[in-house]
């Protein structure tokens, strides 16, 4: 984003300096990383950290929050930074401790924001071996009574969002959300022995009975999922959902409670189209959207129902031209992701088991771990990629549902064997993705022919050609027709109306045949472009050579 874009996330981010939130020039990394006692890096980690968590912005003026960007790296990144810092604050939890990374396109300014977690209960945080906080507006050594405040502290076992807010009332809640959480929670007990007595509830009986207060306490629960937008300041959190959309386009939007309402906000920003996939040797197309909604709003109440907010992070929605990435912070709570995928783990205990209970009352999730296979089942039927948690870490959720065919090799297996095992389709989603798999099951596949190549760099197999004698033209180009890849396109432009010709490389490259070498692919989406505005007389380019764009020709636009 540009410096006046960035100047305007950061305020709107990080209003005000505080307990929890601190900015800092620290233009050159020399010395500042770990250098003066009470005034470095490593000491405002340990200050922030002592206190309730919060965020370091680094690189624009202390008072006015003004962009100065930093100029002296001295060889730090945000990749090692981190690690480094992790080695000068003793007791630093790595979990939740991450370093955000911005850099101004139009004036080359670079701002690091620190994300910093709370300490761990009884475990103060060191920097040059002394315990730091912030008093007022001063940095200090940490004083005794804070230091016995945190010795003290119970072992944490307590459900963040079960707590309830004193100064917190049903008046801080929305009206709407509250409307739509009573439907919500009707809908949901319908058949319940206690059905007909819910419309005769009043506000506060529904609201305990639904999970949201506890004997008319507000808890954090019912602020997250009903509460008003100017009552987030009663959450110790970052409470957003934060859409980007990346790609020669770019945006993003914050989204904050209630999130009851506010998740189908989120859905409607994600752009969405339908897709034709064509089977071999059928006359007609299979239509598919590219994504599914329920698996949006899926993915997007796990990541709330989830999240770990002692951390202090926002849920990050990021569109990209071929897959949807939600991160949400605090590891999987339970198990590994691939377990769930069949339907058949239930967990034992959850993160905030307080919000699952009121999220499930509203019908948002369910807690017997159907909801991950929902989303696996989805993108299963519509010949899609499955969900993908491979790129999570210890700190993070990190959830991939792809909008596009990986490997159209692996999409006609499913397109044209529709009883193929779950077991099995998982298996060769991780082969398409180029994830490794055991050489068992990989003599299971290559026992029914579903997977070539040798280890580990397996394929899925194209059975039909070679069932119909047509080898050569799999092994010379396995792909679609172009029939599969210009639909694409023109259905990209019906939506969009318009494509730079790099949104339309971005489209369809990464969808060729891995038969195919770079060179070939960028030859074969030449003649794609060629024939479709020479002989198919369907697109034509509307401005100048080099910055014109792709647009449909009008009397194509009514086209079937």
């Amino acid at each position: 984003m540009n410096e006046s874009a960035l100047q305007s996330y950061l305020r709107l981010s990080y209003p005000k300096e505080s307990v929890a939130c601190e900015w800092k020039e620290f233009k050159n990394l020399t010395h500042a990383v770990s250098g003066r006692k009470g005034a470095d890096i490593a000491s405002y980690l340990s200050a922030i950290a002592n206190m309730t968590g919060g965020h370091l912005v680094i690189g624009v003026e202390d008072a006015t929050l003004r962009i100065v960007g930093i100029q002296h790296f001295n060889d730090y990144k945000p990749e090692n930074i981190r690690l480094r810092l992790l080695g000068r604050c003793s007791n630093l939890n790595s979990e939740g401790f991450f370093v955000e990374s911005f850099l101004t396109r139009d004036t080359g300014k670079s701002v690091w924001v620190f994300h910093i977690p709370r300490h761990r209960p009884r475990l103060p945080v060191y920097a040059h071996d002394k315990a730091w906080q912030r008093l007022d507006d001063s940095l200090v050594e940490m004083r005794q009574e804070r230091l016995e405040v945190i010795l003290n502290e119970p072992m944490d076992t307590r459900d963040w969002s079960a707590e309830t807010v004193s100064d917190a009332t049903v008046d801080d809640l929305d009206e709407q959300a509250v409307r739509v959480a009573r439907e919500k929670f009707t809908e949901k007990y319908r058949n319940s022995s206690f059905a007909e007595d819910i419309s005769t509830w009043d506000l506060p009986t529904f609201l305990n009975k639904a999970k949201l207060t506890i004997q008319g306490g507000v808890t954090h629960t019912a602020l997250l999922l009903l509460g008003k937008r100017e009552a987030c300041h009663f959450l110790p959190t970052l409470a957003q959902i934060t859409w980007r959309l990346e790609g020669e386009e770019q945006a993003y939007e914050h989204f904050t409670p209630p999130f009851l309402l506010t998740t189908t906000q989120v859905l409607h920003r994600i752009r969405n189209i339908d897709y034709k996939l064509f089977p071999q040797d059928q006359l007609l197309a299979t239509q598919v959207s590219k994504y599914d909604t329920r698996v949006i709003l899926e993915a997007l109440h796990n990541c709330i129902a989830h999240q770990d907010y002692l951390l202090r992070s926002r849920i990050v929605v990021t569109e990209r031209v071929d897959r949807l990435v939600f991160e949400s912070a605090g590891g999987f709570y339970e198990g590994e992701p691939e377990d769930y995928f069949r339907g058949e783990q239930t967990p034992s205990h959850y993160r905030n088991p307080w919000l699952t209970q009121a999220m499930v009352s509203l019908n948002m999730i369910d807690t017997m771990g159907f909801g991950i296979c929902a989303m696996t089942l989805s993108q299963r039927s519509r010949y899609f990629p499955l969900p993908d948690y491979s790129k999570s870490c210890e700190n993070k959720v990190r959830l991939e549902i792809y909008g596009h065919v990986i490997d159209e090799n692996y999409t006609r297996l499913l397109l044209e064997n529709q009883d193929l095992p779950l077991n099995t389709i998982m298996l060769l989603d991780r082969v398409q993705k180029r994830q490794p798999i055991t050489e068992k099951a990989a003599a299971l596949l290559r026992k029914q022919k579903l997977i070539e190549g040798g280890r580990p760099n397996y394929y899925a197999a194209a059975q039909v050609a070679r069932s119909t004698g047509n080898q050569s033209d799999y092994i010379r180009n396995r792909a679609f027709d172009d029939a599969y890849y210009k639909n694409l396109i023109l259905d990209y432009l019906r939506q969009y109306g318009a494509a730079t010709r790099l949104e339309l490389v971005m489209l369809i490259l990464d969808k060729l045949s891995d038969a195919l070498d770079e060179k070939q692919k960028r030859n074969k989406f030449r003649n794609l472009l060629h024939s479709m505005s020479t002989r198919d007389k369907s697109i034509e380019k509307s401005g100048g050579l080099h910055k014109g764009r792709w647009v449909l020709k009008r009397y194509y636009e009514v086209a079937p």
